[in-house]
């Protein structure tokens, strides 16, 4: 029995015949349609609001990690799927073999068990979807740094990059809320990163003031201008937590440990 076909189970069907019979000739096509949006997120957001490390790096790092949870979400939906189908196909089997009442609660559970499957199906080919398109991003990401894959190395050496980066993006976000000035959560990421925070506040206002004239002049910031400022100051800034954990007898890494790929 389907989904639709259910719908005439329900014990107020005499009183809504008209409802029933529109359902029954829209649904397939609205259950046809969701298919669009088996996913936990559209390809745009993931490209732009999901994925919004300031390295490629960083980057790689965030997509690795979605794909592995997606990896993971549809190896236990192709366990469910394989075990739903074997309880369906056992009570499938009793089935032919009862009658009265426990033929018709064998009779309901194959119904149950033949929605479950269904709407875990169409999860699954979204999720599919979705974790071909993390590779492809993946991949993508790879291409435009030129290599085949990142070691364990490269990763640590980004830290620093990202770190920094990550740090004035989001002291210039709290700058331009609150008059130009950095707030105390972001001295706090920089001092912990090696970086003085007025040194870094002298940072922010130059390039508010900067857009400020370009913005007198008529002409508009561009989010381009913002990366290359943010690549600038992770350039002037780097080595700085090295020095700061060295103050503090810390090594930055110890390269012994790392994996080999």
């Amino acid at each position: 029995m389907t989904q639709i076909a259910l719908l005439n189970t329900l014990p107020e069907a005499a009183n809504v015949i008209g409802a029933i019979e529109r359902i029954e000739s829209r649904l397939p096509a609205t259950v046809a349609a969701s298919e669009v949006f088996n996913k936990s997120s559209s390809q745009y957001k993931t490209a732009t609001l999901d994925v919004v490390d300031l390295t490629q790096t960083g980057t790689l790092k965030h997509l690795l990690a979605s794909i592995q949870r997606t990896r993971g979400a549809l190896e236990e939906a192709s366990i469910a799927v394989r075990r739903k189908r074997a309880e369906r196909k056992e009570k499938e089997r009793l089935l032919a073999n009862s009658t009265g009442y426990e033929a018709t609660t064998l009779e309901i559970d194959i119904d149950e068990l033949g929605i479950q499957l269904t709407n875990t199906e169409a999860a699954a080919r979204g999720a599919i979807r979705k974790l071909a398109y993390l590779i492809a991003q993946y991949d993508s990401v790879l291409e435009s740094m030129g290599v085949e894959y990142l070691t364990e190395e490269d990763y640590e050496r980004d830290q620093e990059r990202h770190h920094i980066m990550t740090a004035f993006s989001q002291a210039l976000h709290a700058a331009r809320s609150r008059g130009g000035v950095i707030d105390e959560g972001n001295l706090i990421y920089l001092f912990h990163i090696g970086i003085n925070g007025a040194v870094a506040q002298a940072e922010v206002s130059s390039l508010l003031q900067q857009e400020d004239v370009l913005l007198r002049e008529g002409k508009a910031p561009t989010h381009s201008h913002t990366m290359a400022w943010l690549e600038a100051v992770a350039d002037r800034f780097a080595g700085s937590s090295a020095q700061n954990a060295a103050s503090r007898g810390l090594l930055m890494s110890d390269k012994t440990l790392y994996l080999d790929v």
